[in-house]
């Protein structure tokens, strides 16, 4: 797909570019504070809890349009069969990169479910966060091992 076409603008989309806009407002607030002399307390703590759901939604949309940066120099010059095997293989690697993700992200939000973790100035949950990771890492995985099945089908 050619990155210059418009896309429909979906849900996830909104919730990146919410997350992006919050996190430069409240940077670019901070900055000018800082340089007049009034800062904003828990600055840093609200950009934090902003990038989560924004990086989140940046690399979904990027895995589902198929839009990750990537160099073919070497792959554009293997025969069809060999880009096949090579997709497959690289899509089966972040699959279980994700999955692990996943698990890792499961056993923290398990592990300290039970204490209310917050952040230390404005006491900003950090539950839902930890819960989103998890989810958007279940969701890539998913998707990276459909995109290997889907591979292995048309090739």
């Amino acid at each position: 797909m050619n990155p210059a076409e418009p896309r429909e603008r979906g849900l996830l989309f909104y919730v990146g570019a919410s997350g992006l806009l919050v996190m430069m407002l409240v940077e670019t607030a901070a900055v000018i504070g800082r340089h007049i002399g009034m800062p904003v307390m828990g600055a840093l703590e609200i950009a934090q809890a902003a990038i989560v759901p924004a990086a989140c939604a940046s690399m979904l949309i990027a895995t589902l349009h198929g839009a990750h940066a990537a160099v073919h120099m070497i792959t554009d010059r293997m025969p069809e069969s060999a880009q096949r095997w090579a997709f497959r293989a690289g899509s089966m690697l972040a699959a279980l990169c994700f999955a692990a993700l996943t698990a890792g992200s499961a056993w923290l939000v398990l592990e300290y479910w039970n204490s209310f973790e917050q952040t230390e100035v404005l006491h900003i949950p950090l539950r839902p966060l930890r819960i989103l990771v998890m989810l958007s890492a279940a969701a890539l995985a998913v998707t990276f091992f459909h995109l290997t099945l889907r591979a292995r089908k048309a090739g």
